[in-house]
């Protein structure tokens, strides 16, 4: 179990790893309803998934250690703290977007110490350049590479739930 941190912007926001403080709801609006990752997702799965993560970022307006921050940005991380991680999941809602939170984000997870020489993984249909900027590049000899493809049904059925 990684330790629990927390990072403060002066202009207010906080990054935490604590789970406890994550607001499902509006993770799993996000995902179910804007994302085009996982549009559509149970909330139970959503909660498998953050309970099955080592690490899970939120973003909060103002500090859940002091009062009822509001949730405006997740990020989840897969990995074993040594050679591999994926990171995943990564939202920033749209009415707080284009204040760097995304970037601040990333800085925070990237800088992590067991974190930062990991080979980070990650999928994006539309943030490449953002990513660019943090040492993401494509991949180098894809013909090593295989991936399984994801199978909605096969992990409905895993958890007892109707797919959709």
């Amino acid at each position: 179990m990684e330790e629990q941190k927390l990072w403060t912007r002066s202009d207010g926001f906080t990054i935490s790893t604590n789970k406890a403080y994550l607001d499902i709801e509006t993770i799993y609006k996000f995902l179910n309803e804007e994302s085009y990752w996982a549009n559509g997702i149970d909330k139970e799965l959503v909660q498998a998934a953050i309970e099955h993560s080592i690490l899970c970022y939120g973003i909060y307006q103002g500090n859940p250690l002091k009062e009822q921050a509001k949730l405006v940005g997740f990020a989840r991380v897969v990995t074993d703290l040594v050679r591999f991680s994926w990171l995943g999941d990564v939202f920033v809602i749209p009415e707080f977007r284009g204040i760097g939170l995304s970037k601040w984000l990333l800085e925070t997870i990237l800088e992590h110490p067991k974190l930062k020489g990991t080979s980070f993984n990650l999928g994006t249909k539309d943030a490449q350049t953002l990513y660019a900027k943090y040492g993401f590049k494509p991949l180098e000899q894809v013909e090593r590479r295989m991936a399984r493809p994801l199978d909605w049904r096969a992990i409905y059925e895993g958890y007892g739930l109707k797919s959709q």
